[in-house]
């Protein structure tokens, strides 16, 4: 057990022939015993603050975990939206391209359609060229035969107009002509 300062004070010592000076033993032992509570004192004073800067410590410590776990996770986080980012790009760029594959395969098939199209057309133009052609033809034909001058003449009428008595001009129109 450790001493007090106030075992120091009560401790009397037995007295000898040619003993040491009870007075300067009792001025020493108040020295001791002041030392002693100063001591005592800065060692509860020190103690505390141990016990504070301990705290304090553990408290920076928890922290100090705290904080790497949350960087960690942070990190984590963040390499898991890079990853996801990364995904959904490739993903973005996938339908994209499958996408605009589609709108060349659909403008192809377009631009085929329109050209059969056109040379279905260009096929009809001509047939309707020549049927229009041989009607005409066979009109003029018609108009042309001598069953036409039998009818008659236009002299009972006053007067003929100058349009029935100019022959009609038919262009003649080859198949060449239709592909331009």
């Amino acid at each position: 057990m450790p001493l007090s300062p106030l075992d120091i004070h009560n401790k009397e010592f037995a007295k000898t022939f040619r003993g040491y000076d009870e007075d300067e033993v009792n001025e020493f032992l108040d020295l001791i015993i002041k030392d002693y509570e100063t001591l005592i004192r800065e060692n509860k004073d020190l103690t505390s603050k141990v016990a504070t800067l301990q705290e304090q410590l553990n408290h920076f410590s928890t922290l100090e975990d705290t904080l790497s776990k949350t960087l960690l996770v942070a990190q984590e986080a963040a390499e898991e939206v890079k990853t996801n980012a990364k995904a959904e790009a490739n993903l973005i760029k996938k339908v994209a391209e499958k996408n605009a594959n589609k709108i060349i395969e659909d403008a192809v098939a377009e631009r085929t359609r329109v050209q059969n199209q056109i040379l279905v057309l260009k096929r009809e133009a001509i047939a309707f060229r020549a049927r229009l052609t041989h009607t005409v033809q066979a009109q003029l034909e018609i108009l042309n035969s001598p069953e036409w001058g039998e009818l008659g003449s236009f002299e009972t009428v006053d007067s003929a107009p100058e349009s029935l008595e100019r022959p009609i001009e038919v262009p003649q129109l080859s198949v060449d002509d239709l592909d331009d």
